[in-house]
């Protein structure tokens, strides 16, 4: 069993939310669910923090003390996807390893799985990449962050079983091969590119070839 690559990578997402009043649940929910129907209506990149407060009928205050900006409050929309995904990946990790799938195979899994995840949850990831939740305090929260986790145990992994060569960067590598699946670069690939959901599977597949060639 991958023991050790659930506790680096999967489980990061799942600690439970701190404890509020019910009031400021209350109020927390209510900003959600404002912000689900503003972004609907008019576009996430369009909606501003003063237009959510106003149409939640709370104060500035009230809502900055929940969220600190819109790529904040999109963290908090996605965590109930982002969980339900690791979970999906945890379990088929879990069943790789009971049939004693190759580590690249794995990783090739996983790496095919995050393209629908980034499609059906682009406008969000915009929004939390936008306001730089990569590089502050809180990054641990991003996606980002236990993509690559779950990225290097599993290289580390294949390293270790003679997959892949014992001279590869692990970090590097781990972002390298996510490079494709950043926002910025997968909106460009298809709203500039034009490239289907198909061919950027391919892709992936050729680079973990072409990873798997150099051992």
């Amino acid at each position: 069993m991958n023991d050790d690559l659930e506790r680096e990578s999967i489980i990061l997402l799942n600690a439970a939310p701190r404890q509020e009043r019910a009031d400021a649940a209350a109020n927390r929910q209510l900003i959600l669910e404002t912000a689900v129907e503003l972004f609907a209506a008019e576009g996430s990149e369009q909606v501003t923090m003063a237009d959510i407060a106003t149409a939640a009928g709370v104060g500035k205050g009230t809502l900055y003390r929940r969220f600190s900006s819109k790529g904040d409050l999109a963290l908090a929309l996605m965590h109930e996807q982002m969980t339900a995904f690791q979970e999906q990946s945890l379990a088929e990790l879990r069943r790789a390893a009971l049939n004693r799938e190759p580590y690249v195979r794995q990783l090739e899994g996983f790496l095919l799985s995050l393209v629908p995840f980034v499609e059906q949850h682009l406008p969000l990831l915009c929004l939390v990449q936008q306001e730089g939740l990569l590089l502050n305090e809180r990054a641990h929260q991003a996606p980002y962050f236990w993509q690559h986790q779950t990225v290097s145990g599993l290289l580390q992994r294949a390293i270790r079983n003679g997959e892949l060569s014992a001279e590869i960067d692990v970090s590097f590598t781990a972002d390298a091969l996510l490079a494709p699946l950043r926002v910025d670069v997968y909106r460009l690939q298809r709203e500039i590119r034009g490239f289907s959901l198909e061919r950027i599977g391919d892709g992936m597949r050729t680079l973990i070839a072409a990873l798997a060639a150099l051992e």
